[in-house]
């Protein structure tokens, strides 16, 4: 997947992008939620700085921060935010929120499968807090990070509900 990332091209990322998100936007649990934990992308991911801008002030935007094995969930704030953990933005402050008065969580990883089953960057900090998350979650990915094919996975593997690639929203089998 990594090495697939860096073959697209800078119009590539941004168009897929947009449409992913435009795809979000649309969604009846976006459009319903008032609170949405995403991510801070980076550099091969899906770019999310646009999409918090535009949101931000609209809903609650939250992002997550590193705190020792586990993530806290800050609200977004574009003046208040440092390089942390794995060289990713993170917000500043110490209002931190709960992870059950999420309505929405957006979840990055580098491959998902139709069950909704998805392979992180292998620390587990989005499984710890998805475990206790009742939110609707929603993986957004690259066509070709959607496998054909299933993700073996462990007894702590959290999965999404909804995968958005630039050609589609799916309801995973996970859904219920």
């Amino acid at each position: 997947m990594r090495a697939r990332k860096t073959l697209l091209d800078e119009d590539e990322r941004r168009s897929a992008a947009a449409a992913v998100f435009a795809l979000l936007e649309r969604m009846a649990a976006f459009m319903m939620a008032d609170r949405v934990l995403m991510y801070h992308s980076l550099a091969d991911e899906l770019d999310t700085h646009a999409f918090l801008d535009k949101w931000h002030g609209r809903k609650l935007m939250y992002l997550p921060r590193v705190n020792g094995v586990d993530l806290d969930i800050l609200p977004y704030e574009r003046t208040r935010m440092h390089l942390g953990a794995f060289r990713i933005e993170e917000p500043d402050g110490d209002d931190v929120a709960d992870v059950a008065d999420m309505d929405m969580i957006v979840v990055p990883a580098v491959a998902y499968d139709g069950r909704g089953r998805r392979v992180g960057r292998g620390k587990g900090y989005y499984d710890r807090l998805l475990a206790t998350a009742g939110a609707v979650k929603v993986g957004v990915a690259y066509d070709f990070q959607l496998l054909d094919e299933d993700i073996e996975t462990e007894a702590h593997d959290v999965g999404v509900d909804y995968v958005i690639t630039p050609h589609g929203v799916v309801k995973t089998r996970r859904h219920k």
